[in-house]
């Protein structure tokens, strides 16, 4: 067959249902193929970045990865700033661009640039075709580092040369693994920080939006009552609606729930990454005891050094403690601080709520009518700017990803 109708069928393999993209002349053959397939379905946008920004929200929302497509030269850089966005945002994505023939990428000729090496430092992965035989191989590989945690962005380019040959390649059966989990002896010593503690405070980054993890720290905080503040990033992990809900936080300046991580003698972080709340603003003195729970070790940093880490699947490492809480019962704590900055974050978000609907309105009266409207699983965006503040303070949610 020829090499793109093998491309489409190893993506076909992998489940993938969406592309969004621009063609252009040197992924022809793609597309040709691409029209022949029945499982998956292109979006032809009106500029590259909003096909990269389409399939990167897809990938956020569903966990799988959806393509977007473009061409060589100016294709490929319209690309670049959703794929950014995507693999710092931890959402899985895959990135098709066309390429010139093989036979003048070592000479300047029209539109040729190094795509690969563009898109090497905001991807987890990007490589060139250079022989169909290799197709399944490498779809298979971009796929799955794709959704590994941490999930992004990875990136394919096809010469249109190659696209044109023919091989006898098959598609690679894709072949789940189950994430390493963090070792017994370790998640003993996180438990034992549990157990010594008297005014916990937990720290949900986007990691815990995943639909197992926020399961499991639900049950976790049902049986503890132990507050959880959420990133911008990790909204819905907890309902808003919770006792333990305390709000989020990322502000640039103080906020009431700051006074939370103040109050508290043991902070747990789970599935955060330093940069969606800087730990100088919450640990400046560097004296907080930090017990760090994610799919990968901790970044280092002066103001963030965990005393223990258990590191793998989240869900797991969270299900592993709340497997000791039954066994061994949960810890009195001493929360009541917590309550009373729950209880004041609560009349911050209702002082407005029955202001006048008239002339000019305050952003908490629009906000609070909002999320009125709105349901537990409909969406809200928000573009970034002064009014994307009000919108992270104001606008809770019930569940992840919305």
């Amino acid at each position: 067959m020829k090499a793109s109708d093998l491309l489409v069928k190893c993506l076909e393999e992998e489940n993938i249902e969406y592309i969004f993209g621009v063609p252009g002349e040197e992924n022809a053959d793609f597309m040709m193929s691409l029209e022949k397939s029945t499982k998956i379905r292109f979006i032809l946008t009106r500029h590259e970045q909003g096909a990269a920004f389409m399939a990167e929200v897809y990938g956020r929302l569903t966990g799988n990865p959806a393509g977007a497509l473009g061409t060589l030269g100016p294709g490929a850089t319209n690309l670049i700033t959703g794929v950014a966005d995507s693999n710092m945002d931890r959402a899985p994505m895959l990135v098709l661009t066309g390429q010139g023939s093989t036979n003048r990428l070592h000479k300047e000729s029209h539109q040729i640039m190094d795509v690969v090496s563009m898109f090497k430092p905001v991807t987890k992965w990007a490589t060139s075709i250079m022989n169909p035989d290799t197709i399944p191989e490498i779809v298979r590989k971009a796929v799955r580092l794709a959704r590994t945690e941490k999930p992004g962005a990875v990136h394919i380019e096809l010469p249109e040369d190659i696209a044109a040959e023919d091989t006898d390649a098959q598609p690679l059966i894709p072949r789940r693994f189950r994430r390493a989990v963090p070792d017994d002896k370790i998640v003993d010593q996180g438990f034992q920080m549990l157990q010594e503690a008297k005014r916990p405070v937990i720290i949900a980054g986007n990691g815990c939006i995943r639909r197992r993890a926020s399961k499991q720290l639900r049950q976790l905080c049902e049986k503890t009552g132990i507050g959880v503040i959420s990133t911008f990033m990790a909204k819905g992990c907890v309902d808003m609606d919770a006792d333990y809900c305390l709000y989020t936080v990322g502000l640039g300046t103080k906020d009431r729930v700051n006074s939370a991580i103040d109050d508290a003698d043991l902070v747990i972080t789970l599935g955060f990454d330093m940069v969606e709340y800087d730990p100088a603003l919450w640990n400046a003195a560097k004296n907080k005891r930090v017990l760090h729970a994610d799919f990968l070790p901790a970044e280092i940093d002066q103001h963030y050094h965990p005393e223990t880490e258990m590191i793998g699947d989240l869900a797991h490492t969270l299900w592993m403690l709340n497997e000791r809480l039954e066994k061994h019962g949960a810890p009195v704590y001493d929360l009541e601080t917590q309550r009373k900055i729950r209880a004041f974050m609560a009349e911050d978000f209702a002082e407005h709520k029955d202001d006048v609907t008239k002339g000019i309105i305050r952003p908490q009266k629009a906000l609070w009518d909002a999320r009125q409207l709105m349901g537990p699983d409909d969406i809200l965006l928000s573009d970034v700017g002064a009014h994307k503040m009000w919108i992270a303070r104001h606008y809770q949610c019930h569940e992840p990803n919305t």
